[in-house]
């Protein structure tokens, strides 16, 4: 027994999945979505652990009484780092996954 979804009377009625270059443009351009979008929130992150480890050792350098200037100094230098390093591991994964999807290509052949 088929289940028919249930549809608004005033939809226009399309029967995509017969159509095999749509669906695979239709995956195409959801797949180009779910990439930006995953870019997007690993830059988020790179930008919230930079913002947290530059604050935290600010406010323990100050908890400890060191010198402001000093403490300011190594909190900058500990989110440059930070900065660096997810920026580093965000080029380092998209490279990955290039040569893998390539190698799986290949290697389909």
């Amino acid at each position: 027994m088929t289940h028919k979804p249930v549809t608004h009377p005033d939809q226009l009625a399309l029967d995509w999945e017969n159509d095999p270059a749509i669906e695979a443009m239709i995956e195409a351009r959801v797949a180009r979505r779910a990439e930006a979008a995953a870019f997007h929130w690993r830059l988020r992150l790179v930008a919230i652990e930079t913002c947290m480890m530059g604050s935290l050792v600010i406010v323990a350098g100050t908890a400890l009484g060191q010198p402001p200037l000093q403490t300011i100094r190594a909190g900058i230098l500990v989110a440059t780092a930070c900065c660096a390093s997810g920026m580093l591991l965000i080029g380092l994964s998209g490279a990955c996954g290039m040569v893998f999807s390539r190698f799986k290509q290949w290697r389909a052949r």
